[in-house]
């Protein structure tokens, strides 16, 4: 696996990793992950040695691209910009390239795909309607990342108190991660009805986005999936796995 870098539109520098030979598959990850952690618990090994070229960009404010703090770098939908960014420095042109993204990612991929992307085929995995096409504000991630900037004490014990814990163990910076968020744009529903790339719509069968089956249904030309897991463990589920590598495979690629 190679390390490599790329530039956002606006300058930004960001990385990727690739892995693998044979048609682009570009992996979006979700929140406070990065490309290496994707490969390294995605169960993606078993794409990569089915004929994908896995090219797996590190979000801005993520991994081992860029986390600058000025506002101006952070404009809405800039995460689908630099996706776009990413498509056009691999100097891939329509139908030549997969897209498939996971949680955040999966919000991403549905932005470009409603900005203009072109691949032959997409996934959409661990995401439904709502926080698709809905209001874009962060939950808990976000009530959690703006108690930790303000200095605010969680009550011990409590899954906001760990869930903090958890983002310090990773010496992530909570204010980028706002950024992040504060960024997001919403895809609405006629935008979506207006997407045509063949795609795979997936969920864990105990994830709370319980809506994925709405989001698919107003898709052209989706197909639906439940695999065991939440939203964390589904993202590991060989199901996954099993069901992108065939919905994949029947375009020959």
């Amino acid at each position: 696996m190679g390390a490599y870098r790329f530039v956002g539109r606006d300058g930004v520098e960001l990385a990727y990793q690739q892995t693998g030979t044979g048609r682009p598959l570009i992996v979006l990850h979700g929140f406070m992950a990065s490309g290496t952690l994707t490969l390294e618990h995605g169960r993606l090994a078993g794409l990569a040695e089915h004929g994908h070229r896995l090219l797996l960009p590190d979000f801005r404010g993520h991994g081992e691209s860029a986390k600058p703090h000025d506002a101006a770098a952070w404009p809405p939908d800039v995460l689908a910009d630099d996706g776009l960014a990413f498509v056009e420095h691999l100097g891939l042109g329509e139908g030549e390239y997969d897209l498939y993204g996971y949680s955040l990612g999966a919000r991403i991929v549905v932005r470009m795909l409603a900005r203009g992307a072109r691949p032959g085929r997409a996934v959409v995995a661990g995401q439904g309607l709502a926080k698709v096409s809905g209001p874009q504000d962060g939950g808990m991630n976000q009530r959690v990342l703006t108690g930790i900037v303000d200095g605010i004490a969680f009550e011990p014990g409590s899954r906001d108190a760990r869930f903090a814990q958890w983002i310090a163990q990773l010496g992530a910076d909570p204010r980028v991660l706002l950024r992040v968020l504060e960024s997001l744009v919403p895809t609405p529903e006629d935008a979506l009805r207006g997407i045509a790339t063949p795609t795979l719509v997936a969920i864990g069968d105990r994830d709370e986005r319980g809506d994925a089956d709405e989001l698919a249904a107003l898709l052209r030309d989706a197909r639906f999936v439940r695999v065991p897991g939440d939203h964390g463990s589904a993202f590991a589920a060989p199901e996954l796995a099993a069901a992108v590598l065939s919905f994949l495979a029947e375009a020959g690629n």
